[in-house]
């Protein structure tokens, strides 16, 4: 049995690693077939989802920026309705201070900055006893993603936020060329091997097609085999588009490990 806090949020699951299932309020995600608001998160709770993630600003590369209001006016009302439907777990995907300090005010259990927190917003998260996720965005491969995310976990630590509060994801995809990607995937037990819950994002991105030759939404294979190899490797929460296809392969690997 998996079980982790998440806010104040205390899960559990039979499966060897959490789903997280992504929503993105935006007219410019990569992957058009995540985009929505409460009838997608819905459905994505639905299939099995345990935490859904909300984006209201894109991250692809070449994204446009938009404005605190505009990105408020997109995540927060869909985080107040989900949170009347629904008693799931809710990460809110921003690296802007006001958008945090909105979400933590309605509700939200996890701030995913896929930025770096600064030391005002790990006090805010402190306070409000939700949970962080801090990521690897620049180049560098294993050893220095691994050095990256020790050092920004003992942050969190130092600023007051409980081990089991802080979760670390390498950023595949973020800065990084191919072969650092490769080389972050290959050697996941390094960084799982620091003890700090590991998040793998890797659904249908670059890596994936390259790997596979496979544009978009034709790597939904190579990203299941993908996540399924990371949980293998340690990760513990895996951040997908296809949350019923994931769901089956951790049930595979329930059975089968």
């Amino acid at each position: 049995m998996l079980e982790i806090f998440f806010g104040n949020k205390k899960i559990k699951t039979e499966l060897p690693a959490f789903v997280m299932g992504i929503v993105n309020a935006t007219p410019d995600s990569f992957y058009d077939n995540s985009r929505g608001g409460l009838e997608r998160a819905l459905e994505l709770v639905e299939q099995g989802a345990h935490i859904i993630d909300i984006g209201g600003e894109s991250t692809r590369p070449g994204f446009t920026p938009i404005s605190d209001q505009k990105e408020i006016e997109r995540v927060i009302p869909l985080l107040v309705e989900l949170k009347k439907k629904s008693d799931v777990v809710i990460s809110i995907d921003t690296t802007k201070t006001v958008v945090m300090k909105a979400a933590i005010e309605n509700g939200a259990d996890i701030i995913n900055n896929v930025a770096e927190f600064t030391d005002m917003e790990l006090e805010l998260c402190k306070n409000a006893g939700v949970s962080v996720i801090v990521m690897h965005h620049t180049a560098g491969g294993a050893n220095e993603i691994v050095e990256y995310l020790k050092a920004q976990a003992n942050r969190c630590l130092q600023a007051g936020i409980p081990h089991d509060k802080i979760i670390i994801d390498p950023g595949i995809g973020f800065g990084k060329n191919f072969e650092q990607n490769i080389d972050a995937m290959k050697n996941l037990n390094k960084l799982a091997a620091t003890g700090f819950t590991t998040l793998m994002a890797l659904s249908r991105k670059s890596s994936i097609g390259q790997m596979t030759g496979r544009e978009v939404h034709e790597r939904l294979a190579g990203t299941l085999a993908a996540d399924m190899i990371s949980v293998q490797k340690g990760a513990k929460i895996i951040r997908v588009h296809d949350v019923s296809d994931a769901i089956d392969t951790l049930k595979v690997m329930k059975f089968l490990r």
